[in-house]
């Protein structure tokens, strides 16, 4: 039990410094109310010309994912670089076999899409590639609708209205 007391000790320090962390920053924390300036987007003094995503888009998790996966693969590759030598084929062998399942994957997720990242909409030059509906409706002018590779409004209605 009592080569357990140095870890008890630093359990109880580490809680008590955490709590009191906690209890000192709700005391010394500045209670100023937020202004509109405060909360304003900054960007070097440049107010954002789209709007943010409400939330990330799902395709950015699937490539922090595969990003993840062949950063894993790589930590598995300095071990085997250390001891090539001594494995010989064999460990060749396994090497590449590891490697053409993790290609294999990753072709798989490139015939899928993983790395689309949605629609190019092509407006006019001076507005961004990828944009949202109310972003085109904001800067051209137009509805918020389909729109053609010209910029043209795409008809939805009968003949003869306007888009």
């Amino acid at each position: 039990m009592d080569a357990y007391l140095p870890i008890l000790i630093l359990l109880i320090l580490g809680l008590l410094f955490a709590a009191l962390s906690f209890v000192a920053s709700t005391f010394l924390a500045p209670k100023k109310k937020p202004t509109a300036a405060k909360i304003a987007p900054y960007e070097c003094g440049i107010v954002p010309e789209v709007e943010p995503p409400s939330r990330f888009p799902v395709r950015f998790y699937l490539v922090a994912m595969i990003f993840i996966i062949f950063d894993i693969e790589v930590v598995f590759l300095y071990p085997w670089a250390v001891i090539f030598r001594q494995l010989g084929s064999f460990g060749l062998v396994e090497v590449v076999v590891f490697a053409a399942v993790v290609f294999v994957a990753f072709l798989f997720l490139i015939s899928n899409g993983a790395f689309s990242w949605g629609p190019v909409v092509r407006l006019t030059p001076g507005v961004p590639a990828r944009t949202s509906s109310s972003t085109i409706a904001r800067i051209s002018g137009r509805p918020g609708g389909p729109v053609t590779a010209a910029g043209v409004p795409v008809s939805t209605g009968t003949p003869g209205q306007a888009a």
